[in-house]
């Protein structure tokens, strides 16, 4: 056991990681499930592993570049339940905004066609942001 916890330890001195994700990393080197958890269970409590910290971490790192649904779908990924990622996601800033930033980046221009709209709309779609930003930086584009 104080392996495990050492080789905890150590994962999480590099970055958070939620409990899924370490669970998933240690796995091979537990000698038995309920070993591991117990580890889990000892560094929650010492506050040492939070998935909502490790959430609102991720959100802010990435926030930059992606729109709320994919932000929302990387931490279901990797195992952060549906509660965390709502305390989260506020801490993203405001959507359109920062789906403006992206397409400004990006494209920087207005679409000179319907091809070229459609373009850059699948591009934010791709990269997470909601239809309804989506349609507000176009139409913001447009003006």
């Amino acid at each position: 056991m104080p392996d495990l916890r050492v080789r905890a330890l150590q994962l999480l001195t590099r970055r958070d990681h939620s409990r899924a994700e370490l669970k998933a990393k240690l796995a091979s080197e537990a000698g038995s499930a309920e070993e591991l958890d117990g580890v889990l269970d000892t560094l929650q409590e010492q506050q040492l592993l939070c998935d909502q910290r490790y959430a609102s971490q991720r959100v802010v790192a990435r926030a930059r570049r992606y729109g709320d649904a994919r932000l929302k779908q990387e931490l279901r990924q990797r195992g952060v339940n549906d509660d965390d990622i709502a305390a989260a996601l506020p801490e993203a800033g405001d959507e359109t905004e920062r789906c403006r930033v992206v397409w400004s980046r990006k494209f920087g221009q207005l679409p000179q066609s319907a091809a070229e709209r459609g373009k850059q709309m699948r591009f934010l779609q791709y990269r997470g942001f909601s239809g309804d930003a989506i349609r507000r930086v176009m139409r913001g584009a447009d003006e």
